[in-house]
């Protein structure tokens, strides 16, 4: 297994793709530092990297290197190798060189400039993102043989998240804002890793009065160490739940 993991992570390494990400990520990072004129400016531009660069980078890599990685796979797989440790192996492999391709673009600069418990939160926050897109990466990829259908729904699955939850939730708090919902949003914020990652970013900034009333509430909520366990632990199941659906899916399909 551990063989494995190191033949996949050391393979993705050599990927141009992957180095172009974290040289992206460098330039945007560093430059988001140099240009503004206090740390907290470029938090916030970091934050919109962290919300969108890197779901889409992570969902669409991860799932075109599965599926170009189908033959290696079926070797895999005619090997005496239980099909559980293939997955969890390609899984391991894949996250972890998202991971440090997103710790060496972004999490350095983070670190040098916000070296407090906000940069150390974004750099948690991002890593988690990446795990969590990848393991919705294993998800679409197991759904579909074909490709096209399988990017589409890695696409579809990054839009559903970073845009159309977003716009869903402001039409409901249109159209019930004679109601007290303000705290059933708390709840609804559990259903989109992104906004979970939102919010907790900016309650570390202390930006939450941006956010109105709202605002106020998630900060009671989220703001506490209870609500923080919270909401880690919503975002760690949101990597675990979808990866582990990939594997029921992967061990008895018929490659």
């Amino acid at each position: 297994m551990n063989r494995i993991i190191k033949i996949i992570f050391f393979d993705i390494l050599k990927n141009k793709t992957l180095l172009v990400y974290t040289l992206i990520l460098g330039l945007l990072s560093w430059s988001s530092f140099g240009l503004e004129d206090n740390s907290s400016k470029g938090l916030l531009t970091i934050l919109n990297v962290i919300l969108f660069t890197v779901p889409l980078v992570s969902i669409l890599f991860a799932t075109i290197y599965l599926y170009n990685s189908s033959e290696f796979i079926e070797l895999l797989l005619s090997q005496p190798l239980k099909r559980t440790k293939i997955w969890i192996s390609l899984f391991i492999g894949l996250t972890s060189a998202m991971v440090l391709a997103f710790i060496v673009g972004a999490g350095i600069p983070l670190l040098l400039f916000s070296p407090d418990s906000i940069g150390i939160m974004m750099l948690i926050v991002g890593c988690l993102i990446s795990i969590i897109f990848v393991a919705l990466a294993f998800l679409s990829s197991i759904i579909t043989r074909d490709k096209s259908k399988g990017i589409g729904i890695a696409i579809m699955s990054w839009l559903y998240f970073a845009l159309l939850f977003d716009g869903m939730v402001l039409f409901l708090l249109f159209q019930l804002s004679e109601y007290p919902i303000e705290k059933a949003m708390v709840g609804i914020t559990a259903f989109s890793p992104i906004d979970l990652a939102r919010i907790q970013i900016l309650l570390q900034l202390d930006q939450s009065a941006m956010m109105g009333y709202s605002g106020a509430i998630f900060k009671d909520f989220f703001g506490t160490s209870l609500g923080l366990v919270i909401s880690f632990g919503l975002l760690c199941l949101w990597a675990i739940v979808p990866f582990f659906i990939s594997l029921l899916k992967f061990k008895n399909k018929d490659l």
